[in-house]
């Protein structure tokens, strides 16, 4: 007999991905975070990083310019710097935390490369162990997370760095 695992919540970004209003990483206008903002962990003077509602893994978080571009080359450097530190203390945040083996960071640009926020640059860090990667992803499009995302969130705020 074959047994289902339910990820309920993926259907909820699925179907309404596109048709959400503002923009999730924006901070003035429409949208201005409206349910994510529970998911901030930091916010900094031109970036700011939040966890992802829909991780890879626990303790996915992503950061991004506070300001609407959707155009890697059109970032300021001032936006540049912050992006990179704060990808940086999430690495360090999330290394104390969770003491994964490695992590992957990466920019997906545009929506063939599989950026699911195409119009506003983000860059992803998500921590990473030794056979995370199981059969779940491969035969059943399923990742399992072991904690609970605003749990996550507090742990993350709690042990970010303060300036």
């Amino acid at each position: 007999m074959t047994k289902s695992l339910w990820a309920p919540w993926r259907l909820e970004y699925v179907t309404q991905a596109d048709e959400q209003p503002g923009c999730v990483f924006c901070v003035e206008g429409a949208g201005a975070l409206e349910a994510e903002q529970s998911l901030l962990v930091r916010d900094g003077a031109e970036a700011l990083a939040l966890l992802n509602k829909y991780p890879y893994s626990s303790g996915h978080v992503m950061v991004a310019p506070k300001r609407h571009v959707g155009d890697i080359s059109a970032l300021t450097t001032a936006e540049v710097l912050e992006i990179h530190a704060l990808a940086v203390a999430a690495i360090e945040v999330l290394g104390r935390l969770y003491e994964p083996g490695g992590f992957n960071l990466g920019w997906n640009l545009g929506r063939a490369a599989g950026a699911g926020i195409a119009d506003h640059v983000h860059l992803h860090v998500v921590p990473r162990w030794s056979g995370d990667t199981n059969f779940m992803p491969v035969l059943a499009d399923v990742k399992v997370v072991p904690e609970h995302l605003l749990v996550t969130r507090d742990r993350v705020r709690e042990a970010w760095p303060t300036e």
